[in-house]
């Protein structure tokens, strides 16, 4: 008996021994592993997934879609009730479309016209339009800055988003979860002569677009006007889920659009004003870094990018690819860069990956429940 049981304490011996060692060599390798970092770095774009919140296909062909592809890049494409360029209809089209061909790739959101505004039939119209587009693959809605830029009542009044007829039309939306897209306003440079404007980019656009240059027109609403028709309507639809385009139209003050962000929870901005935000890390780094650490919940990565037929494909896969790279290179490292927006150098912005996916992913997710993003 006393060799047996021996036998037995020198075996629970070894297997002690043998469990000591494994834990052991498992905390060695666990020490040894190479610590995931905190940020990401260039060479990291191309598999970490994205989504690009704010694209106009003028085309069906797949160029872009198959760029984005390479890009690990998914999008919203958005149609608008423009009065130049391609018909509402025309774009819809194209969206549905290419929803059909590349799920899961491309998603789209719907607008409406407002063509018909002082027909008593309007409102139900609208909304009739919207539920087909709904039906048909859309999973958000676009207003553009017709709507108290161009658009007039009977008697000839500027009609805001903040008019009581568009009140059954985002009821509809809140309870059904629906967001709706504003670009409502323009930026501040608008209401500026050309030579004193801050964004070369906008300088081009209102020279192009003088009916949209508000400095031309000191009849039309002014820009206070805008922005506070658009915080009235927010105001009035608490439960709206709202995510301004080009950074809400508040792309000249940091400290402007953060009240906003505090003050409306349903708030959501696109970032289609890279140029500025650059500008404001050339003026203020720490500043600008922060406030997207503080609002990284609230901020969607977006180009505004026009994919236009005209273009010549391999062309234009190049430029899409540099941009993207370029805009991944401002929000993940410290590089110093500079920009066809404006003049002079400033830095990146480095965050942290959990802010970056956030931006490039995360949020969309959230914000664009209909994408079925995960």
């Amino acid at each position: 008996m006393k060799n047996f049981s021996s036998l037995k304490n020198h075996r629970f011996l070894i297997f002690c021994l043998l469990v000591s060692q494994s834990c052991t060599q498992a905390k060695r390798t666990e020490s040894t592993a190479a610590p995931v970092s905190d940020f990401y770095q260039v060479s990291d774009f191309a598999a970490v997934e994205k989504f690009d919140t704010h694209i106009h296909l003028n085309t069906d062909a797949p160029a872009f879609i198959h760029q984005s592809a390479e890009d690990n890049f998914r999008f919203l494409d958005i149609v608008d009730d423009r009065p130049f360029g391609l018909p509402m209809e025309d774009q819809e089209m194209i969206a549905q479309k290419q929803v059909e061909t590349f799920p899961g790739r491309v998603a789209y959101a719907t607008t409406f016209s407002v063509k018909h505004w002082n027909s008593d039939r309007w409102e139900q119209e609208t909304i009739d339009h919207l539920k087909n587009a709904f039906a048909h693959g859309a999973v958000a809605v676009k207003v553009w800055k017709n709507v108290g830029m161009s658009l007039r009542d009977r008697d000839g009044k500027f009609v805001m988003i903040d008019h009581p007829r568009f009140d059954s039309l985002l009821n509809y939306l809140a309870k059904n979860k629906i967001t709706l897209i504003g670009h409502l306003g323009e930026p501040k440079d608008c209401w500026l002569p050309l030579d004193k404007m801050t964004m070369k980019g906008n300088r081009a656009y209102y020279a192009e677009h003088p009916d949209y240059h508000m400095y031309l027109h000191p009849e039309f609403p002014s820009y206070d006007d805008q922005i506070a028709a658009r915080d009235h309507m927010l105001e009035k639809h608490r439960d709206l889920f709202f995510i301004g385009a080009h950074l809400g139209s508040l792309e000249w003050s940091l400290d402007e659009l953060a009240k906003r962000l505090d003050r409306f929870p349903n708030m959501a901005v696109d970032l289609a004003r890279m140029s500025n935000l650059q500008h404001h890390a050339m003026t203020d780094w720490q500043k600008t870094h922060d406030f997207f650490v503080k609002y990284q919940d609230r901020l969607l990565y977006a180009t505004d990018r026009a994919v236009n037929p005209d273009k010549d494909s391999v062309e234009m896969k190049t430029l899409v690819h540099e941009a993207r790279l370029r805009d991944w290179e401002f929000f993940t490292t410290e590089n110093k860069m500079t920009s066809n927006g404006f003049d002079g150098e400033f830095k990146g912005l480095k965050l942290p990956r959990t802010v970056v996916d956030k931006l490039y992913f995360k949020n969309a997710a959230k914000w664009l429940p209909g994408t079925s993003l995960k």
